[in-house]
């Protein structure tokens, strides 16, 4: 009788982890290269709606400016040279493109207001746009929406196109220290301390948004209750966890379309 063979020991288990890198040019490439990705992978999922929608990264040297997409460009074709940095004045300071300037609006404040986010996402996708239309926050309806639970706020106000500063402000404000924020009538908004969580839990976030309407289409959903709902959020639902969810993801992007790099 064969026997049972030995375990591989834990050390020598392939895990990623959150790179760290030794210097700002090494960093802003690393974040330069997720954001590309990032937005491909949104290209890829629908999210996108002419030329609404917008992730930003922001730079590890100058902190009071991000990277983002140009203005006008699919998500689905964009690549680390098409990537323009801007100031928080609005202004281009490195990039051949313009600014989407409702992108400058929105992610400027969240910045300025979260010092500790390093990327936000915000993009008109479907099940976003209809259940921000509904003015109703997540419920605890699945294990994976628990990572929502109790962190994430509504903006309940729409005013049009938010292309001033002091929009952008309210709705820093209303996403407070979560983070996600519904915005009426518009869309989501998540943050994360890397790309990679930022996207995920826009992601995960609108997978949940389609899972609730579902559910109340076809009936009435159970609730898990407060307790667990909480413990299965501590679990789940912070950036760590998101940039390791994340990382399937990214692999499938960079193999299928390495030309994002360039």
């Amino acid at each position: 009788m064969s026997q049972t063979p030995e375990p591989v020991p834990t050390e020598r288990l392939l895990f990623a982890m959150p790179p760290k890198h030794e210097s700002v040019e090494d960093e802003r490439r690393h974040r330069k290269e997720r954001l590309a990705a990032a937005l491909r992978l949104f290209g890829r999922f629908g999210f996108e709606e002419g030329v609404a929608g917008h992730i930003t990264a922001r730079d590890p040297e100058f902190t009071d400016c991000f990277w983002v997409n140009p203005f006008g460009m699919s998500f689905k074709h964009i690549t680390v040279s098409d990537l323009i940095m801007v100031n928080h004045l609005g202004q281009v300071v490195e990039g051949r493109h313009h600014v989407n300037q409702a992108a400058f609006a929105i992610h400027a404040q969240v910045h300025k207001a979260r010092p500790d986010v390093v990327a936000a996402a915000h993009s008109h996708s479907v099940h976003g746009r209809a259940l921000s239309s509904l003015g109703e926050l997540l419920e605890p309806i699945t294990q994976d929406v628990c990572a929502f639970y109790q962190d994430h706020a509504l903006f309940d106000d729409y005013t049009g196109v938010v292309v001033d500063e002091e929009e952008g402000r309210r709705i820093a404000t209303a996403l407070g220290p979560h983070k996600a924020v519904i915005l009426r009538n518009h869309g989501l908004l998540t943050v994360g301390d890397s790309v990679d969580a930022a996207a995920w839990w826009f992601i995960t976030m609108e997978r949940s948004c389609q899972v609730q309407l579902l559910a109340k289409a076809a009936g009435k959903p159970v609730l898990i209750d407060p307790a667990s709902a909480e413990h299965t959020r501590e679990q789940l639902g912070n950036d760590l966890v998101a940039w390791i969810n994340y990382q399937p993801l990214y692999q499938q992007i960079t193999r299928s379309e390495p030309e994002l790099l360039n």
